[in-house]
Parts: structure tokens; C-alpha cells; sequence
């Protein structure tokens, strides 16, 4: 027999929650199944069975379980043993025993894994009774020990409630997913430990717009992925810090810690919340990598397949928030790190050019910055940098 544990996924992840189990209970697996997903603080993984065999679940949908814990075990065999709880219903019960198991029974069977077919019934028409069943769950529960789990069994209420009001109406109350809890209180810490301010720009997207336009076909030809503005602004922001690298840096107690590279975090939402997958030493890659880097993130995050390597060692972010519209807004800072740069929508407004009004395709920018180590100054230097390279994109091959 195989445990099943719940692996170390970091040094500071103790604990998960099997957000779905993904093979029921008494199913055949192979070594490779993933058999749950777990949840934590920081990513969602799944978890393989190892062995190949029949899996019997050891903690329940919705229980949070410690790193190390036993979440199943695998029998070795090459078929569904047991069906699983929801599974299994009374029909099938009754036509092996010989008759329909008592409400008690029935909770009893579904508690212990004991195959009905395997227990004879004394009661009318051959009903198995509670008694029946007392001597072959003893039997199972004894075949099948192992290891307590470390695991919490789940809230007493359901996930989601509804609860009326005094003064009328429906309020729902639901449990926060650790992501989403980790989120929280990265952003309270963030707000409480460092010094932040946001200094803001516009920046006429004209000239990188024609960019993309002329050259979206040839590049997705040579490159087999598609030209987006987040290549354009992250390879702004990379010359950008190189300019001024205390944005790319951080405090550690009395020392500020610059690292020799630029690790962009770049933020993208899904439907648990937003993670911030790492493009590391983005100094060394071009349009095209950064492009491809972001799309398979993206991908992984949809799916849930980021691990915790993508998402750690960022030293600078950029969130988009005009993919959902938003014309301006103020990031908070990705702690421990100093600057975050908020892009926005782009809206067609009028402007002053050589003094003539015309319309521009704009986009308002934010860098939000901790202001113990970064002077405004620098701040604005490093925001009127981004928007001279976005507004000519031929300066960053040129490097003027």
C-alpha cells in the first residue's frame, strides 16, 4: 500500500487545501493521475498518485492538510475496489444484499468502504442493518490503517451561505481561498511597511501602435507569437531601470540590495486572483522571448500550472489594467520590491501638438514607488524614460 503525501512545495508553504479531488473514490490510477489539486497560499498544483493501484481517499474536499500528510492511499490492484460514496447508490446495494440497507446503514456503508456485495443481511427481506455492518467495518478500517493525516476537516458551514437580514434582503457570506488571503495580507503589509506614492504620466501610443501594425504579420511569421505593447513596455522599463537601478532594488533591514539583473514580475489575473509570474534577467531577451515567456504564463495560470520558481525572485512589476478598462489607477507595490508601473487603457483624446489640437491614441501610466529609498526625482526620471521610449520605440534599439 501507498501513501499519497502532500509534498513540500517551499520553504514557507506548511499547509494546503484540496481544493478538487479529480479521481473518485475506488478509482484505478496510474503512477502519473493527478488525483487532487491542492491550493495554497501562494499557487494551485496537482498532486500525482506515484504508484499505479485502486485510490483511497484519506481527507475530504474542502480540508486543509499539512505538508507531509497522508491526502490518500493506493492499493495495489488494477480496478475499483469499493465505489465511492457518491457513487454508489441504493439500487445496486439492494440488488447484491438482497435488500435495501436502513438509513443508518446506508451512512455507515458510505463511512466505512465496505462493499455491500461482501455483507449479508439479517433484517426483513435481507435488509442489512447497522449490526451487519459493525463487524466488517472493524475488518476494513483495520486492512486499510495508516499514518493519521495532519488534515483539518473542513468548515462546519458550507462554502457559500446565505443569511437574511433584519432589514430585509440576503446577504452571502464566503470563505476567502488561501490565494486570495495571501493577497490580502500582502497588500496590508505593503501599505503598512513601506513609504508609497505614485507619480503619474500620459503617453501618446501612436508611435508604438504603427509599430505594431506595420510589423504584427512579419514578426508572428519569424517568431510564431504575436507583437503585444507588454514586449514594448517591458523592454522600456528594463532601460528604464538600468537608468535608475534604486527602483530595482529593495530594503533588507539598513542595507539596500540592488541585484545585478532585472527580474520583471508581470501581473495576470485569474479566477482565484492575481499571481505574478517572473521573466528573469529580462536585460538579456528580446521582443520576441518576452513575448513568448508572458503567453506561456499565461497559459500555466489559466490552467493553474504555475509553480512557486515562476513566481519568486521579482525585482520590479508591471500590472495592465487597461485590459479591463481601467483609464487610471494607483498599484500597490509587489513587496519587498520598491516600483510597480501601472498601465492603463488607451483612449482617443484630444492633445496639444505644435500647438495644434489634435487626437491621440493615450495612455495614463502610474509607477508607484517606496519612497524611503526611491527620491521623486527619480521616480519622474524613470516615468518620462518609459514614456520617451514608448513614444519612439526606434530609441531602445538605438539606445539614445
Amino acid at each position: 500500500m501507498h501513501n499519497v503525501l502532500i509534498p513540500a512545495l517551499g520553504e514557507s508553504i506548511t499547509e494546503g487545501v484540496i481544493s478538487k479531488w479529480l479521481v473518485a473514490d475506488g478509482a484505478s490510477v496510474a503512477d502519473n493521475t493527478p488525483i487532487l489539486e491542492l491550493e495554497t497560499d501562494k499557487i494551485t498544483t496537482e498532486i500525482q498518485a506515484g504508484v499505479a493501484g485502486v485510490l483511497r481517499r484519506k481527507a475530504a474536499e474542502g480540508a486543509t492538510i499539512k505538508i507531509g500528510a497522508v491526502a490518500a492511499v493506493i492499493e495495489p490492484g488494477g480496478a475499483p475496489a469499493a465505489p465511492s460514496p457518491a457513487a454508489s447508490t441504493a439500487a445496486p446495494s439492494a440488488a447484491r444484499s438482497g435488500g435495501q440497507p436502513g438509513p443508518a446503514a446506508q451512512k455507515m456503508l458510505a463511512e466505512s468502504g465496505v462493499d455491500p456485495a461482501t455483507v449479508k443481511g439479517t433484517g426483513k427481506d435481507g435488509r442489512i442493518t447497522k449490526g451487519d455492518l459493525l463487524p466488517a467495518s472493524a475488518a476494513s478500517a483495520a486492512s486499510t490503517a495508516t499514518p493519521t493525516p495532519v488534515a483539518t476537516p473542513p468548515p462546519a458551514q458550507p462554502a457559500e451561505t446565505g443569511v437574511q437580514t433584519k432589514y430585509g434582503g440576503v446577504v452571502t457570506r464566503k470563505r476567502m481561498t488561501p490565494i486570495r488571503q495571501r493577497i490580502a495580507q500582502r497588500l496590508v503589509q505593503a501599505q503598512r511597511t513601506a513609504a508609497i506614492l505614485t507619480t503619474f504620466n500620459e503617453i501618446d501610443m501612436s508611435a508604438a501602435m504603427g509599430m505594431r501594425k506595420k510589423w504584427k504579420e512579419t514578426f508572428e511569421k519569424a517568431h510564431g507569437t504575436g507583437l503585444g505593447f507588454m514586449s514594448i513596455f517591458a523592454t522600456a522599463v528594463v532601460h528604464a531601470l538600468r537608468k535608475y537601478p534604486l527602483i530595482n532594488s529593495q530594503i533588507d533591514g539598513q542595507d539596500i540590495v540592488t541585484p545585478s539583473g532585472i527580474h520583471l514580475g508581470i501581473a495576470v489575473g485569474t479566477e482565484k486572483g492575481l499571481v505574478v509570474p517572473v521573466l528573469r534577467n529580462a536585460q538579456n531577451l528580446g521582443f520576441a522571448d518576452i513575448e513568448k515567456a508572458i503567453k506561456g504564463y499565461a497559459g500555466k495560470a489559466k490552467d493553474g500550472k504555475l509553480s512557486l520558481d515562476d513566481m519568486q525572485g521579482g525585482t520590479f512589476t508591471i500590472t495592465n489594467g487597461g485590459t479591463y478598462g481601467s483609464l487610471m489607477s494607483t498599484p500597490i507595490l509587489n513587496a519587498p520590491q520598491s516600483g510597480i508601473l501601472g498601465m492603463h487603457t488607451i483612449k482617443d483624446r484630444p492633445i496639444a501638438v505644435d500647438g495644434q489640437v489634435v487626437i491621440r491614441p493615450m495612455m495614463y501610466v502610474a509607477l508607484s514607488y517606496d519612497h524611503r529609498i526611491v527620491d521623486g526625482a527619480e521616480a519622474v526620471g524613470f516615468l518620462v524614460r518609459v514614456k520617451d521610449l514608448v513614444e519612439s520605440p526606434e530609441r531602445m534599439l538605438l539606445g539614445v
